[in-house]
């Protein structure tokens, strides 16, 4: 249905400059999610947790209207930005959903609650756009957003919070029957309607999840020694894409919000990949980190850290060979 009223609409993502696809396709699938996820969660989720959790669906709503309002109008990085505080607001001083602690990664002292906020809204936006960002090629969002909500739904089940996890697994379900319709060749778009509300509740789940996993009692079966590297194992897609593409950017003299074909999923694509084979191919890296974070769950959070940064050294370290022996004169399409 909304596919057909996209199209009468005619709200389409044009193709052109950085974006890969080569003809107009229906935008703003984003609301499908939205509204497929809230249809269960109305049959699910009781009425008093719909009020206990008011702060954190109003975020959600209004970063969905962000996003929309970008689809439909074409917002500037600035503008997009600004437009975000907003829902972040709600999550982090109303919903409380703060970065408070050092979780035993450094021996900090105690830091002002100014600091606190800042820190938190500033993971948040990151994070929400970072996911935003690798929204590239058919089924990736869907396919990252969809492991990573499913993974902390059956981790929030596992550890005692059954509304939280009724919510993950809720959206991961939308992103599901939305990945028919997205996958290669996809019908509709989720536009930044889907991705930046999917990138809220990623880093949402995130934050949560570490404070969650950081006061379970020692000896509880599903603690992960390892909060903030574990967090960030399961949404390491989003992250390590932006942080490489912010330097790269960075190196060439240029704005980090100066779009470009450097992401991960544009790097799959050169080497001959298809929309699908590229999807699998970070899936897989995504799911390989997550298994890694949950073996190595007893570990500290520099030793992880120290191995996920390798790993993602060394994916980056076999795109770049693999890319130069396909095409050892192609200089415009190397990896820095």
């Amino acid at each position: 249905m909304l596919i057909k009223l996209v199209t009468q609409w005619r709200l389409f993502d044009s193709p052109g400059s950085h974006k890969i696809h080569s003809d107009y396709k229906p935008s703003i699938g984003g609301i499908a999610v939205l509204v497929g996820a809230c249809f269960s969660l109305v049959l699910g989720l009781p009425l008093n947790e719909w009020i206990s959790h008011k702060y954190f669906f109003t975020a959600v709503i209004l970063m969905a209207l962000v996003g929309l309002r970008d689809d439909a109008l074409a917002l500037t990085p600035i503008q997009k930005l600004l437009s975000q505080i907003l829902p972040v607001i709600l999550l982090v001083f109303f919903n409380k959903t703060i970065l408070n602690s050092s979780y035993g990664l450094f021996d900090l002292p105690q830091v002002p609650m100014t600091i606190v906020w800042a820190l938190s809204i500033f993971t948040i936006v990151i994070l929400t756009n970072a996911f935003n960002l690798i929204d590239g090629i058919d089924g990736l969002a869907g396919s990252i957003g969809m492991i990573g909500l499913v993974t902390f739904g059956i981790w929030f089940q596992l550890a005692g919070n059954n509304t939280i996890s009724l919510i993950s697994l809720s959206f991961a379900g939308a992103l599901f029957a939305f990945l028919f319709f997205n996958w290669e060749p996809s019908k509709i778009f989720m536009g930044d309607t889907g991705a930046l509300m999917i990138g809220l509740m990623l880093s949402f789940l995130a934050v949560l999840f570490i404070n969650t996993n950081y006061l379970l009692p020692e000896g509880h079966p599903y603690k992960m020694h390892a909060s903030i590297a574990s967090a960030i194992c399961i949404v390491i897609i989003p992250v390590f894409d932006t942080f490489r593409v912010i330097l790269l950017r960075l190196r060439q003299g240029l704005s980090p919000f100066h779009a470009d074909r450097n992401h991960l999923h544009h790097q799959f694509i050169k080497l001959g990949f298809s929309h699908s084979k590229a999807v699998l191919a970070i899936a897989g890296i995504n799911i390989t980190m997550i298994v890694l974070a949950w073996l190595l769950r007893k570990q500290n959070d520099l030793l992880i850290l120290g191995i996920v940064i390798t790993l993602c050294l060394v994916v980056n370290f076999i795109l770049k060979r693999a890319q130069q022996k396909l095409n050892p004169n192609g200089a415009e399409n190397k990896i820095n």
